[in-house]
């Protein structure tokens, strides 16, 4: 019955009973992820650019890989600190694809270096990443009316994350795809994409709603 209801709804039962989104799962770090992170709105430069690195990491892996390895990939690229990552030399290319903790992908790790460069420009347009990120939030009228299983599995990518992405490729970030940035406004608080019946939903809508977006 329970794999019944997360076929048709996207729903699990926890422990506790309560319903959550699918992807949570059984495992403890992802349901605190799930819980306690996803959806929540974020506007913290240095998060910002962690996200949005690590989602470009995730690409063909599971996110929960990504997940387990957060505290690696955090020591390894200097706290996601874009100043400091923006610095790193071909030597630090090559003492990163020696660390077992990460993802050990040159292209991937080459992205993460030029794109922090990429961020130090963006603030210097816009003010922050975060004042740039958000100016793209959807409005009412962009978002479906109720964010049930079959919408979200149908729709990966957005026209705002399209244009999104394409904005970011055009100031020469890489590893930045429509459904890589999806992905980053989800988990970022730009969209509250947890489905309709999970627990949830309705504290990630009140933080949306009390949070003052950057300008």
């Amino acid at each position: 019955m329970e794999s019944e209801m997360q076929e048709k709804t996207g729903l699990i039962v926890g422990d506790d009973g309560a319903l959550r989104c699918f992807w949570r799962g059984s495992d403890e770090l992802y349901g605190s992820y799930h819980d306690q992170e996803w959806g929540r709105p974020v506007d913290d430069d240095r998060r910002l650019f962690e996200k949005i690195c690590l989602e470009g990491f995730q690409s063909g892996l599971s996110w929960l890989t990504i997940l387990r390895k957060r505290e690696n990939f955090r020591a390894a690229f200097a706290g996601f600190d874009f100043h400091e990552v923006a610095r790193f030399t071909d030597k630090d290319v090559e003492r990163l694809l020696d660390d077992k903790g990460i993802v050990r992908h040159r292209g991937k790790i080459e992205s993460v270096i030029n794109n922090a460069k990429r961020a130090i420009e963006l603030v210097d347009e816009a003010g922050s990443l975060a004042a740039w990120f958000w100016k793209f939030e959807p409005g009412p009228g962009e978002r479906p009316a109720r964010v049930d299983y079959p919408t979200l599995v149908a729709n990966p990518t957005t026209p705002t994350s399209t244009l999104i992405s394409k904005e970011l490729k055009k100031r020469g970030w890489t590893f930045v795809g429509p459904t890589t940035v999806y992905a980053f406004m989800q988990a970022m608080g730009l969209v509250n994409d947890h489905i309709e019946g999970c627990i949830c939903r309705a504290s990630v809508e009140e933080a949306r709603q009390r949070f003052r977006r950057p300008r």
